[in-house]
Formats: structure tokens, sequence, C-alpha cells
């Protein structure tokens, strides 16, 4: 091949005289990489000439029944050969006739029978013409795509880092407001513990409290969502948390709706913290009942999804359990569709929602090690999937902790935490419940409590304090001096501290603020019910 040639020539040849053939083909010769192809029947030009993708078509002017321009009008009319060159072949010398075969579409004319040198110096003149023309086309598609892509791409890390910003913010905000609701919430709950209220001081103690509730809820969702709330993973089967949420779905949808579960016989396992997926999958359900105006059908699925299973795009290949919550609502539009996992963003009245439930199942998700999708169409219902990674471990059964009546003890606990006001009222809880209470402002008066050798059955302290000693330093002398002593953390923000990546070791006991003072009690006795039950006998004053 020259220097001036693009490619091989695919060339049809349409002549109703078969000799035309052993012409033509005689005289490309000389052309380099080439392949004809002849047909007698002009009706089968078009379809040839897509099945050979020919890149220059010869075509007879004289034939019976379909002649060369009536074969040209079939070419260009065809959007896949439409912008094939067309040579005209024809004794006639007529320019009437040429002018005719232009009209037609031919980009260009012989007179039979063309010189060999001429003819291919034709045929690769349009042929070369033809192919780099599509290889034009194909870079405009290919440029057109990746700018697509580009553009995607650039929306995603917008969208990603507009999320990430929110979460910060978010999550700074959360810890903070904790720490002012633990103190709100504390000293309402000593109020109503000793203040020997009235019925109606009780009553206004009782409706405050249900704000800080209220609070607490909004702020565990905040965290969430910023993927900062501290997570507890365990081994376990979704199918059995779904089956044991079946009869409360269908109290939260309502007697009109219809729920179908759908789960796999052999769903696997995965890691995740199983009260954080049922609080995900319980607002789920709510969403999906006020989408449905409390009549619908909500369908919850869970099954196996493997590596060569088809993902959506936004799903790394691997294998997952997926969980789906599909329902007959409304649907969103796509521009509410773009912002439905921005946290506080909701388009329902104001008052009936606080626009928190879908950013926090996409931040539990993602803090996770998952990914959730969301489609959802106008008229058509919304569907969310969540994948998690698959275990190959056995499922596990988290021992249950049971907030029930306040209960003490004769216990000696040493409360560590640096904010006066949250100290100074949990301590007075604890005495209340006739606790011996020691108190520490930080790790390190702390550590120097333990080091006198006062007795202490259980240090209850915040993650996060000032001065040179840690919360984890501090746990490392305590089980040096005290082995079977006890450690219940607290925190409004454990990231970084106590948490990796958001989530805890299984060995860690933490107890989220706000803490409800029966939450409080109920976890200390587990724990200290738990230390006498693995301390040897008589080793315990």
């Amino acid at each position: 091949m020259n220097q001036h040639e693009t490619g091989p020539c695919s060339i049809l040849l349409i002549d109703d005289e078969s000799f035309a053939e052993d012409i033509i083909s005689h005289g490309l010769k000389g052309c380099v990489s080439h392949t004809l192809r002849y047909a007698s029947q002009p009706a089968m030009a078009v379809d040839l000439a897509r099945e050979i993708d020919a890149t220059v078509v010869l075509v007879d002017l004289r034939m019976p029944e379909i002649d060369g321009f009536e074969v040209t009008r079939r070419l260009r009319a065809d959007k896949d050969t439409e912008s094939i060159p067309v040579i005209m072949l024809s004794s006639e010398e007529d320019p009437d006739i040429k002018a005719k075969a232009f009209a037609a579409g031919a980009n260009d004319y012989l007179v039979k029978w063309p010189d060999p040198r001429e003819l291919v110096a034709r045929v690769r003149y349009h042929s070369d013409a033809c192919i780099a023309r599509r290889q034009r086309d194909a870079a405009f598609v290919s440029l057109r795509q990746s700018r697509e892509q580009l553009e995607a791409s650039q929306s995603a890390l917008q969208q990603a880092q507009k999320m990430e910003a929110i979460g910060q913010l978010t999550g700074g905000v959360a810890h903070d407001f904790n720490n002012v609701l633990q103190i709100v919430g504390g000293n309402l709950q000593l109020l109503k513990l000793i203040g020997d209220l009235n019925d109606a001081g009780r009553a206004r103690v009782d409706m405050a409290l249900a704000g800080v509730e209220r609070g607490a809820k909004l702020s565990s969702h905040l965290l969430a969502f910023a993927r900062r709330q501290p997570l507890q993973e365990v081994v376990v089967n979704p199918g059995h948390l779904l089956r044991e949420m079946d009869e409360m779905m269908r109290r939260v949808l309502g007697p009109r709706a219809r729920v179908v579960t759908e789960i796999d016989h052999s769903l696997g396992s995965t890691l995740v913290d199983p009260h954080q997926l049922h609080n995900v999958l319980l607002n789920l359900a709510i969403n999906a009942r006020d989408a449905m105006a409390g009549s619908g059908t909500l369908t919850i699925r869970a099954t196996n999804v493997g590596s060569d299973t088809p993902l959506a795009s936004d799903v790394l290949p691997g294998r997952h359990v997926l969980i789906e919550v599909a329902d007959t609502g409304a649907g969103m539009p796509p521009d509410v569709l773009a912002r439905a996992f921005e946290p506080f963003f909701t388009t329902k009245p104001t008052g009936q929602g606080t626009g928190l439930g879908l950013s926090m199942a996409y931040g539990f998700v993602k803090q996770s090690g998952g990914e959730i999708v969301l489609k959802s169409e106008l008229g058509k219902g919304t569907s969310v999937r969540i994948y998690l990674p698959r275990s190959d471990a056995d499922a596990q059964h988290p021992e249950a902790i049971v907030d029930g009546p306040l209960l003490g003890g004769l216990e000696t606990i040493l409360v560590v935490e640096d904010e006066e006001d949250v100290r100074s009222t949990t301590c007075a809880i604890l005495s209340a419940l006739g606790y011996r209470v020691l108190e520490a402002p930080d790790a390190a008066a702390a550590v120097a409590i333990v080091d006198s050798g006062q007795a202490v059955d259980l240090v209850f302290t915040d993650v996060i304090m000032p001065g040179p000693v840690s919360s984890l330093q501090l746990a490392d002398a305590v089980r040096t001096r005290l082995p079977l002593a006890e450690i219940l953390y607290t925190s409004g923000y454990a990231e970084g501290v106590l948490a990796h990546e958001g989530k805890l070791e299984a060995t860690v006991n933490l107890l989220q603020k706000p803490y409800h003072p029966d939450a409080l009690s109920a976890r200390i006795r587990h724990l200290l019910r738990r230390r006498h039950n693995r301390a040897p006998a008589g080793s315990l004053s």
C-alpha cells in the first residue's frame, strides 16, 4: 500500500452483464489490498453494500427494471449506505446523462471501459475518502462519548465533594449537639427521679424529654449521613432480620397496604451493624408508606449477587447481599431523584418529615462498605437497592441488652468526663441508683485514682478528653491495675479514637450520647453481671 492509501478497498460491482466482473477485476489488479463483490441483481445493492461494508460502489447505468440512477437513489436513501461513494459506469459520453447521474447522487462517472490506471486511481481516491470520513465520524463519536463520560465523572466528583463537605459539617454539629442534649436530658431525668414532682410537673418533664429524644434521633441521623456513626458490626444473615421485622413492617404500612417479602433461602451473611440496618429498613418502609399514601404494594427482596451478575454502574464487581425495598408509590421526577440523598431535602409538607431518612441510609451503607442505588420514576414507584459485601463467616446472634426499669447496685463506678455539667448530672443519677461514685475531670486524674489503690468495679469514661492522657491510655492502665474492672465508653462522636473508619471493635462497649438513664443503668448492670460471672470465686469483695 502506498503512503496515500488509508485502508483496504471494499468494492461492490452491480452490472447485469457477468463479463463486467472479469473486466473490472482485471483492471483492479494494480489496486493493492482490495476485495471485489459482484452482483447482477440491482435490487440487492443496499443489502450487499451493508453486508460487505463497501467503501465504493461501481454501478452500471443501463440495466433492465432498475437502472443505475435508481440504485444510486436507494443507496442514498438508506442511513447505512448514504455516504458510500458511487461511481456510475456507462458507455454514453452524453453530458446530460452525466449531469443526471450526479443529480441522482453519484460521486463519479466513468465511460466503459476505463483504462486500468484511471480505474484504480478513481476507486482508490473515493475509497480512501470514504474510509477517512468514517474515521473522522468515529473520532467525533469517541470524542462525544469521552466528553459525556468526563462530564458524568465531574458531576459525580462534585456530588461526592458536596456530600463530603455536608458530612463534615453535620458530623461536627451532631457531636456538639449530643453533649448539649446530654446535659438537658440528664438533668430532666434527674429532676424526674428525685425532684418529687406533682403530676403536672412530671407531664412537663416528660414532654421536654420527648423533645430531647427527637433531638437525639436527629443527631443520630446526621452522624449516620456523615458516616461518623460508630458501627458495632457483626456477621449477620439479613434474612433473619427481615423476618423478625415483617410484622413491624405491616404495622408501619397500615391495613390498606400489601407487604410482599421475598428472601432467598440460601441468602448469604454480611458484616454489618444489625441495629443500624434495622433503622435503615424501617425508615425506607416509612418513606414507602408516605409515597403510597397508605395503600399500594411494598416489596422487600433479599438475594445473593455473584461476581458474574450484571450490576449498576455504581456497584463494584464482587459477591454481595442485595436487599431491595420497592414501592408502587408516586415516584420522583429526575430533579428530585438527583437530590434525594441530601440531608434535610424533602418534598413532604412542613412537619411531615425531616428529609433525613434516605441520607441516613446513604451514609450507613457507604460506611458499611456497600453501595446504595436509588431508582424512581413518576407514577411508577421507587426502588432502593442496598448492596452489602457478602461474608463467608457464620452468622452471629449478638447479645441483646434490653432497656428496662432503672436498676442500681452497690458497686463503685468511676465517672470520667471533662464536661462538668454532664459529669455532675451522670454522677447524681448513679448515686441516686445506690452506686458509690468517684469522678474525674480528665483521664490523667482518673489514672491517679486507679493508681491510688481504690477499688473500682467499672469505669465510665468519655472518649475524647483534653490533657496528656487519652481515654485509650486510661483503659490500658485500668486493665493493668484492675483487670476485673469493666470499661464503658461514651461519646457523641468517637471517630478516630475508638472507631476506625467509623467501625468499632467487637470488644468495645460504647454508649452513645445522649444516653437515657434507663439505657445507662441497663448497660452498667449488664457489664457488672458479666464481671461477676467471669471473676474467680472469692476474688470480688
